[in-house]
């Protein structure tokens, strides 16, 4: 009989360490892949029409939500838009005297100019190309038969920033996907 309860209490106590490595990793998974400014990726994915997960996934490349983040090529905010990009998207807009390191205005403008690739070159992929390599040299890639067979996606990105920034938002739009599913409210 003591055998058996030593054998019970070991398989009860396995089962207890394996949900408790479960759900540890989750909230882990969770702190590495936060969904911040939850409220205006909701409002701005769905103004602009696409999965609010592609601009979690964007935001946590760019910048890993740091609303301040500025790179070395001038790109500024959440979703790293450099000063002629934003002026162009104000313009457009119709938006005055804006701070682009306002995550409000920082995501709205990001997710319109994503859309604006998104319609332009319709594939996700190549719109994540151009926003990451710009829209001239997407473009260049795309005319180019040792870049791109079919003139719409490119086959082999030549900037080996922009194939590993590809890979990085996919994935992360794949966890992101995984780890929080239908928790993000889309409506």
């Amino acid at each position: 009989m003591k055998v058996k309860f030593k054998l019970f209490l070991i398989l009860l106590l396995s089962l207890l360490f394996v949900l408790f490595s479960i759900v540890l990793s989750f909230f882990i998974l969770r702190m590495a892949y936060p969904i911040k400014y939850k409220e205006e990726v909701l409002k701005y994915s769905k103004e602009y029409d696409f999965d609010p997960f592609l601009v979690f996934s964007v935001i946590k490349v760019e910048s890993d939500f740091d609303s301040n983040a500025k790179s070395s090529k001038g790109a500024k905010g959440l979703m790293q838009i450099i000063d002629s990009t934003s002026y162009y998207i104000a313009n457009n807009l119709g938006v005055n005297g804006f701070n682009i390191f306002n995550p409000e205005t920082n995501i709205m403008f990001g997710c319109y100019y994503l859309r604006y690739l998104i319609d332009k070159f319709n594939d996700v992929s190549t719109a994540l190309c151009a926003y990451n390599a710009g829209e001239g040299n997407v473009k260049n890639w795309l005319k180019d038969n040792s870049y791109s067979k079919n003139g719409i996606t490119i086959n082999n990105i030549p900037y080996k920033e922009t194939r590993e920034y590809l890979i990085k938002v996919n994935k992360n739009f794949k966890i992101y996907k995984k780890i929080y599913g239908d928790f993000v409210d889309k409506s």
